[in-house]
């Protein structure tokens, strides 16, 4: 089924009785040319452009819970492509693009909206950083405007601008970054999947890895075993326990980041705002609540919920940031589990294992990186190379040193 205007006010029309399910439910077969493992946002992009781009149809994507109920469902939507080194600047400009033609590609409402991302500093340290960011966007090609305080003043009125201890001189406007509507993305994905024949299995958690002489040959589900020739392990803050299924000790820690949902309001802000001093961000959602998060819970889990301290200090960077968010409800919140890297980037390769990859370590640029995350790590199981954007990307890079340490705070975890 196509959707578009016309079919929706036919079904207004005649009670809404037309509508098809978006995807199969079926059964899992006995054996696949490839499984993916894990139905976020990653690996239903990477079954999409698996059969899209490489004509592989006989794939398999096993999700343990529901399709989409990880990560993609629990994050705060931000999209953008405001990178500063090589390597991820380009994988993350690429995305964007992605993103830009992404519901005419799925023919899905996934509610991107551009709406404009802006990065605050508070220091003339921060500034020249900014500067130097903000150039390296423009020289790659992607958008960036440096504002001053009087600029910020014209375009976000209502922060406090009078505040001393964290006094706002000036922003980085990044125009084409916004936000999307984060279940959108995994059904339209999903969808895309489905209707190129791939199957998508819920309830079905991988239990084991098969392997032997080396080499992938299926996995072992509670839903019975499942051959297959190639595997991805794309289950984000789930990929440690995963991986060590096939005797793999990943370089990652899964920690987790709480956001938060306010009552519905009337339109007020307009853009996505990034506090440089208390690392809180905020935007307004369609159904006008804000949405906002700010610092990962320091220590280990894999719990999908946070502690109270956390709530505090979010609370507090929002209230020093705008005032007048006090005013506003907040009616719930939640936490996703954050696979983090030493130094903040991500990782998509082979491993030592023939016919397993990887596709994890994603830190705060998850939701953003979906499309071109499923674009690189199909590329990789399709041919066994390493797609362009993705060279930096690799495994190996944290025994030889080759870090991407993007916000330059050194190889450590909880700092990324």
């Amino acid at each position: 089924m196509r959707y578009s205007g016309l079919k929706v006010i036919t079904e207004g029309l005649f009670g809404n009785k037309g509508w098809k399910p978006a995807w199969r439910n079926p059964a899992p077969k006995a054996e696949y040319d490839a499984i993916i493992i894990g139905g976020g946002g990653h690996g239903l992009s990477t079954a999409y452009y698996l059969a899209k781009n490489h004509g592989m149809t006989n794939i398999a994507v096993l999700e343990k819970g529901y399709l989409g109920g990880g990560n993609v469902g629990r994050n705060t939507t931000i999209v953008r492509a405001n990178y500063f080194l090589p390597g991820n600047t380009e994988f993350y400009s690429h995305s964007l693009k992605l993103w830009e033609g992404l519901e005419s590609e799925l023919n899905y409402n996934v509610m991107h909206s551009q709406r404009g991302l802006i990065n605050l500093f508070h220091s003339d340290g921060q500034r020249d950083a900014f500067a130097r960011r903000g150039n390296a966007m423009i020289n790659h090609g992607d958008d960036a405007v440096l504002l001053d305080r009087d600029g910020v003043r014209e375009m976000l009125p209502y922060l406090d601008f009078e505040q001393t201890r964290f006094p706002i001189y000036g922003g980085l406007l990044h125009a084409r970054g916004g936000s999307a509507r984060h279940d959108a993305v995994a059904w339209g994905y999903a969808r895309g999947a489905d209707m190129r024949g791939v199957d998508l299995i819920q309830n079905c958690e991988v239990t084991g890895i098969d392997i032997e002489n080396g080499k992938v040959v299926g996995v072992q589900t509670t839903r019975g075993a499942i051959k297959a020739k190639k595997v991805g392990m794309i289950a984000a803050g789930r990929s440690g326990q995963v991986a060590a299924m096939a005797g793999m000790r990943l370089p990652i820690e899964s920690h987790v980041l709480q956001a938060f949902v306010t009552e519905g309001l009337k339109p007020v802000i307009d853009h996505v705002i990034s506090f440089g001093m208390g690392h809180f961000y905020i935007s307004q959602s369609d159904k006008g609540g804000l949405v906002f998060g700010g610092d990962l819970d320091f220590y280990a889990s894999y719990a999908a919920r946070g502690n109270l301290p956390m709530v505090e200090h979010v609370m507090e960077a929002g209230m020093t940031l705008m005032p007048m968010i006090g005013r506003a409800k907040v009616l719930r919140s939640w936490g996703g589990i954050m696979d983090m890297t030493p130094d903040g980037s991500p990782i998509i390769d082979k491993t030592h294992i023939e016919g397993l990859y990887i596709d994890c370590g994603w830190n705060y640029g998850g939701f953003k990186a979906v499309p071109a995350s499923g674009w690189c790590m199909s590329h990789l199981m399709a041919t066994d190379t390493t797609h362009e954007l993705a060279k930096r990307f690799r495994l190996d890079r944290f025994a030889t040193g080759h870090l991407l340490d993007e916000e330059g705070t050194g190889s450590q975890h909880n700092q990324h």
